[in-house]
């Protein structure tokens, strides 16, 4: 038995101490992420009265707060048919975004006892983070489905994958960026300040309150080009594309939904599908290069 141990061993591949193989090693530790998950859902809500219904009465307070100052004050309504729709399939995909960044940025800070005690893949606190972000989205969209019934959405196939991979690129890009923020933070706390930025700024970098048509009649074309690679553009894109698009009164004359979508609008997704499978990749091997020094800076 010692023998057959010792050649499993020898069979391992060497790594520096501290380091796993990545996102890779995640399928073999899968239960232990299951347990991750379950702690931080059981964590955030100790004490909580309400406990998960607070994942439907934020997201409908901010629906409700942006509704009046954007669709009755500014009037955006009267432009934009179904506009608590269009506005509400935009905000699921930036609160979305936002959660995974605000938890992935912290998530290592947060389980620095057990990173400092015992060795596993530093991945799996990232990662645990986005499934805690897609529990909390699950019930914004049940939401959205039902404000769509309300306003006549009959989806296709298509629209149903646009929607679908709406939330696969989030996933890829704000992992991506999570990966590398979470590694910083472990050394410069100023991390978690430039992660607010970009969540205060990120619902103004993409289509949730405007149409992309706004910014493409206000920038010259190559900056237009530019917004369009954004991934949490066209993700939103996406969202309006499977959940507005297809609500009464939006298309009229039997149009079809791509009409309404930006011009080269399926390279654009291609292209920004890419960056964030890049960014991604970047990420983690940001993340990669820096676990090493985990425990002894916690």
């Amino acid at each position: 038995m010692v023998a057959t141990n010792s050649v499993e061993l020898a069979d391992e591949p060497l790594r520096p101490p501290g380091h796993s193989i990545g996102l890779l090693a995640l399928p073999r530790w899968r239960f232990l992420l299951q347990l991750l998950v379950k702690k931080e859902l059981r964590v955030r809500y100790r004490g909580s009265a309400l406990g998960m219904l607070w994942s439907y009465v934020k997201p409908a307070v901010q629906l409700l707060v942006y509704y009046i100052a954007m669709g009755r004050f500014l009037r955006l309504g009267d432009s934009i048919p179904s506009y608590v729709v269009y506005l509400f399939s935009g905000m699921v995909m930036i609160n979305f975004f936002n959660e995974i960044l605000s938890n992935t940025t912290r998530s290592i800070i947060f389980n620095a006892p057990l990173v400092g005690k015992i060795y596993l893949p530093r991945e799996l606190f990232p990662v645990s983070s986005v499934w805690v972000a897609f529990v909390h989205v699950v019930p914004q969209i049940v939401v959205l489905i039902i404000g769509a019934l309300v306003f006549g959405w009959r989806p296709g196939i298509y629209s149903l994958l646009g929607g679908v991979l709406a939330l696969l690129i989030i996933c890829a890009f704000a992992l991506g960026i999570g990966l590398a923020f979470a590694a910083f933070n472990v050394f410069f706390r100023d991390a978690e300040n430039l992660i607010e930025l970009l969540m205060m700024v990120a619902i103004w970098l993409s289509p949730v309150f405007y149409q992309w048509h706004m910014v493409a009649d206000a920038f010259p074309p190559w900056l237009f080009t530019i917004y369009q690679l954004n991934p949490l553009a066209m993700a939103v894109e996406l969202s309006h594309y499977c959940f507005w698009m297809p609500t009464r009164g939006v298309l009229v004359d039997g149009a079809d939904a791509a009409s309404l979508m930006p011009p080269h609008w399926v390279l654009g997704v291609a292209l920004s599908s890419l960056i964030a499978l890049v960014t991604l990749g970047l990420g983690q091997l940001i993340f990669h290069r820096l676990e090493g020094k985990f425990a002894q800076e916690l």
